[in-house]
């Protein structure tokens, strides 16, 4: 079934309904056969897109530069030099600037309450490329994985595994109880999510099936997963902590054995990447225990995480054709 997402921003999941969520994903999945057969709909053609960018990325600015240029739209990159959002102009102001001149505005940076402002001001379709709170182009593209690998979302067993406050964290739980899946949040108990929003989950949860349980017992949580996802230890902008969340976390790394905890041959691993995985990167060799997935899982056969990473485009293109496209 189609529907009509004209006009809409993305800032988070909670905003749409499981119909909706899916129909993204399904659009997602047409748009990549049609990409892999060489056609292209120009869906987007003659559109401009602001790309503003407070944080650096690959997969972002990556993504959504090659579905602009796929659609027949121009992407125009804003790094936080290029323009004066909330320095010496307000995120307001900016809004109004940049919605007169370009159709569309994705926004990845800090403050959640930055995304909802450009939004609330811009006239265009804003959609958001991860803040502190939230990272729901992500979470489509974890769930085409999860659904290309499975052929289903509805019932899957899907663990997160480290720091359960994060954007990450969130975002799943939000996408997973919508989705009717069996969510667990594997961390140490002072990492646990926000009350308000478990509750929130759980209440989504009880309308579509789903079921969310938090544990600090990794055997536990494990149990019967048909995916494994964790992410970085410490994100961007927390890089005074890195050294107190190795202390906490690893025991939660995930390694072979956690796999085999599972109990499932098939199971997937899952990273939203970059990941410390070894010792190659400047960090790893500064902290030489950082790594929150070992070597060995991370080029393992149940991982996942170069498909997932491939489908950051698919779905963003997805989001963008749906909200903007002709």
């Amino acid at each position: 079934m189609a529907f009509n997402l004209k006009g809409r921003h993305l800032l988070a999941l909670k905003d749409f309904t499981p119909e909706e969520i899916n129909f993204m994903i399904e659009l997602a999945e047409t748009l990549k056969k049609n990409k892999y057969a060489g056609v292209r709909t120009k869906s987007l053609e003659g559109k401009n897109i602001a790309l503003i960018f407070e944080k650096p990325s690959t997969r972002t600015r990556a993504a959504f530069t090659v579905a602009c240029v796929d659609e027949g739209a121009h992407p125009e990159y804003l790094g936080k030099n290029d323009i004066q959002l909330g320095k010496k102009e307000t995120v307001k102001d900016t809004a109004r600037v940049l919605g007169r001149m370009f159709d569309g505005i994705e926004f990845r940076g800090f403050k959640h309450e930055t995304v909802e402002e450009l939004a609330k001001w811009a006239g265009v379709p804003v959609w958001n490329g991860l803040t502190d709170q939230y990272h729901p182009t992500q979470i489509l593209a974890d769930f085409l994985t999860v659904k290309e690998s499975f052929g289903r979302l509805k019932g899957i067993v899907f663990a997160y595994i480290g720091d359960g406050r994060n954007n990450m964290a969130n975002s799943l739980m939000i996408g997973a109880a919508k989705m009717g899946m069996d969510f667990r949040i594997v961390a140490p108990r002072s990492l646990f999510p926000e009350n308000s929003l478990v509750e929130y989950a759980q209440g989504i949860a009880k309308e579509t099936g789903a079921s969310i349980t938090l544990t600090d017992d990794v055997a536990k949580g494990v149990k019967d997963c048909d995916v494994l996802y964790t992410d970085v230890w410490a994100s961007m902008g927390e890089e005074d902590k890195i050294q107190e969340r190795i202390n906490m976390l690893k025991p939660y790394r995930i390694t072979m054995d956690m796999v085999r905890k599972t109990g499932k041959e098939e199971m997937i691993f899952l990273h939203c990447l970059p990941s410390f995985h070894n010792e190659d990167t400047e960090l790893s060799k500064t902290y030489p225990d950082i790594q929150e997935v070992t070597d060995e899982v991370f080029e393992s056969k149940h991982s996942k995480v170069f498909d997932q990473a491939e489908n950051r485009m698919h779905t963003i293109k997805a989001v963008m054709t749906a909200t903007l496209g002709a």
